[in-house]
C-alpha cells in the first residue's frame, strides 16, 4: 500500500450537534488534501447524524452496528462495507468504538484495511480513572482526582478531593458539583448513561486550552496544534477558539507521547493557571471536533494518520500558524427524504454516478 494511487478512506463520528463528533472535521481535512480520484466514506451509527447529509463531505455513507452489539455483528458490517467500496484506511473518532477496533486491528489488516491506533494498554493508560497515575508517569500536573464505585464512596470522597469538583463518566460528560446533593445527581446520571467507574476531579481555575496531536508510536510527537477556547457550550464544548503558540503545552504533549509511546491521534485538555502552568484534565484517544482548525493553521493531522496507517512514515509536520480562529454555527440542512429513507431501510447512501445516484446538493 505504499503507492500513491487514489485511496478510499473511511471516517466515523458524523454526529454534529452541540456536542459534535470529530468525523465531519476529519473528513473536511481529508477533502482539503486528497488526490484526484480519492473517495471518502462516512461511517455513522445513526441515520439522523447531521454529517450524513452534509453536501460535498463524503462520497458514500454507511450505517455501522454499535460496538455494544458484539464483535461478530460489528465485524460483519465492516466486511459488508469492505466488499462494497474496498476501504484502504479507517480513521475512528469516537472513544466508545476504539476498544472494538483495537481488538479487530489484525482482522482488519487481513481484510486489506489499515488503521493507526493506540494499543489497548496505551488506551487504558490515559483513561480518566488512570489520569493521576499517567500524570506521575509523564511528569505533568493533574488535578486531585478519585475513582468512586458507589454513592457511599461519593459521600466521603470530599476528604480526598475537595468541593467543588467535576463528576465524570468513563467516556464522556463532566458535571460540576458544589454539594453532595449535586454530586449524587450527577453520579446517578453518569452511571445511567455510561456505567462506571465514575471519576471526580477537583476544579482548577484557569484558561481552557486544548492540543491536538499525532504520536508516531515510537515515543515521538509527529505534529501538534494548540488552541485556546474562547467560547464554550453549557456542556463545556468549545464553540470558538484560536490557535496559539504555547511551548509549555507542547512540552506536556511531548512528555505524554514519550511516556506512553502513543500511537495515533490524541487530544490533551488542560487548564492554564495564572502562573502559566498547565494542569491536564483529560487526554482523549482520538482527534477533537475542532481538528479542521489545525488543518486551516497549516497542519493536516488527519492526512498524517492516513500516511502512518499505510506505513509511509511522513516527515515531522511543520509548526502551525497562530491566530487562526474557528467559530461554530448552526444551520438547517435541507435533506432529500429519499436519502433518509435509504439510510433507514438500507443503511447506506451511495453517491457514485455509476449506480444512478447523484451526490447531495447544497440547497
Amino acid at each position: 500500500m505504499s503507492d500513491r494511487r487514489p485511496l478510499t478512506i473511511a471516517v466515523t463520528g458524523l454526529n454534529a450537534t452541540d456536542n459534535p463528533g470529530p468525523g465531519v472535521a476529519v473528513l473536511r481535512s481529508l477533502r482539503a488534501s486528497g488526490l484526484p480520484g480519492e473517495r471518502l466514506v462516512g461511517l455513522s451509527y445513526d441515520a439522523l447524524d447531521p454529517g450524513v447529509y452534509a453536501a460535498g463531505l463524503a462520497d458514500d455513507i454507511f450505517l455501522l452496528s454499535y460496538p455494544s452489539s458484539g464483535t461478530d455483528a460489528y465485524l460483519s458490517r465492516l466486511r459488508y462495507i469492505q466488499e462494497k467500496v474496498r476501504l484502504d484506511v479507517i480513521i475512528p473518532t469516537l472513544d466508545a468504538e476504539l476498544p472494538a477496533l483495537i481488538a479487530l486491528e489484525p482482522e482488519l489488516r487481513r481484510m486489506g484495511v489499515a488503521v493507526f491506533l493506540p494499543t489497548r494498554e496505551q488506551f487504558d493508560l490515559r483513561a480518566k480513572a488512570n489520569l493521576p497515575a499517567l500524570g506521575l508517569r509523564a511528569g505533568v500536573p493533574v488535578p486531585a482526582s478519585a475513582v468512586v464505585s458507589s454513592a457511599d464512596e461519593l459521600a466521603r470522597v470530599h476528604e480526598k478531593v475537595p468541593y467543588p469538583f467535576f463528576v465524570k463518566g468513563p467516556y464522556y460528560g463532566a458535571t460540576l458539583a458544589n454539594s453532595l446533593d449535586q454530586a449524587l445527581a450527577a453520579y446517578h446520571h453518569a452511571v445511567a448513561a455510561w456505567g462506571g467507574p465514575i471519576i471526580v476531579q477537583t476544579v482548577v481555575h484557569g484558561e481552557e486550552n486544548n492540543l491536538a496531536g499525532v504520536g508516531d508510536g515510537a515515543g515521538g510527537l509527529l505534529g501538534s496544534v494548540a488552541m485556546k477556547k474562547l467560547a464554550v457550550t453549557e456542556k463545556g464544548k468549545g464553540w470558538a477558539g484560536i490557535t496559539v503558540r504555547d511551548p509549555e503545552l507542547a512540552g506536556v504533549a511531548e512528555r505524554f507521547v514519550a511516556a506512553t509511546r502513543w500511537r495515533g491521534p490524541f487530544e490533551v485538555e488542560t487548564l492554564r493557571d495564572p502562573s502559566g502552568r498547565h494542569h491536564v484534565i483529560e487526554v482523549n484517544p482520538r482527534f477533537p471536533a475542532w481538528v479542521h482548525l489545525a488543518t486551516s493553521a497549516g497542519v493536516n493531522l488527519p492526512r498524517a494518520v492516513v500516511d502512518l496507517a499505510l506505513a509511509r512514515h511522513p516527515a515531522a509536520l511543520p509548526g502551525h500558524q497562530p491566530g487562526k480562529m474557528f467559530v461554530r454555527i448552526s444551520w438547517d440542512q435541507m435533506v432529500d427524504l429519499r436519502d433518509f429513507e435509504r439510510m433507514v431501510t438500507g443503511g447506506e447512501i451511495r453517491r457514485d454516478a455509476r449506480d444512478g445516484r447523484a451526490p447531495l446538493r447544497a440547497d
